[in-house]
């Protein structure tokens, strides 16, 4: 069992030293993951790497009902709440502009964690909520891997599902996005 396993199981247990000491532990991985997304999103984004991961703990730390099962479950957990994070702000900036600088997303800079184009997590957010409405578990196969920054065999642990079985409907759910987003 992984320390951050051991550490989570404490933590539902009702260890609150347990709690901060994963916090030492996944801190650095889940700042990794929030200036990937954050180095994707538009020029003079207000929300910093820091403040997402910090708005981050402050939602897991609310979660009183939740048992952790371990790493890959407290990633896909987290994934979800940044995802919402992100969203929301979005959403707000969008409100503030009625969109003012919204730049149009497309699937190739969305689900290429390395790419370095600006896009809106609104747009995607939204196709998502579709994806989600047919193929739930390939939307969460996205969400976990685009906001969650998991491997293919960690998102196959989270799911319950085989690793061919990730990759095979992470390609599908790419091109049905591509398609949702891009539409001609």
């Amino acid at each position: 069992m992984s320390d951050v396993t051991r550490l989570l199981r404490d933590w539902s247990a009702g260890r609150a030293e347990a709690r901060d000491e994963l916090v030492g532990l996944v801190y650095a991985p889940l700042r990794a993951i929030a200036e990937r997304h954050l180095h994707k999103e538009r020029n003079g984004h207000t929300l910093q790497p820091t403040a997402l991961v910090n708005e981050l703990y402050l939602r897991l730390v609310d979660q009183r009902s939740v048992e952790w099962n371990d790493r890959a479950h407290f990633f896909a957990v987290a994934a979800q709440v940044m995802r919402r994070i992100l969203v929301d702000h979005a959403r707000r900036r969008n409100s503030e502009k009625r969109g003012g600088g919204v730049v149009p997303l497309t699937i190739g800079a969305a689900l290429d964690v390395a790419a370095s184009e600006n896009f809106d997590v609104v747009v995607l957010d939204a196709a998502l909520e579709n994806l989600a409405a047919i193929y739930p578990q390939q939307a969460r196969l996205v969400e976990l891997r685009f906001y969650g920054g998991l491997t293919i065999d960690e998102t196959a642990s989270a799911l319950g599902i085989s690793s061919a079985t990730v990759s095979r409907e992470w390609t599908m759910a790419r091109a049905w996005l591509r398609r949702e987003m891009n539409p001609r």
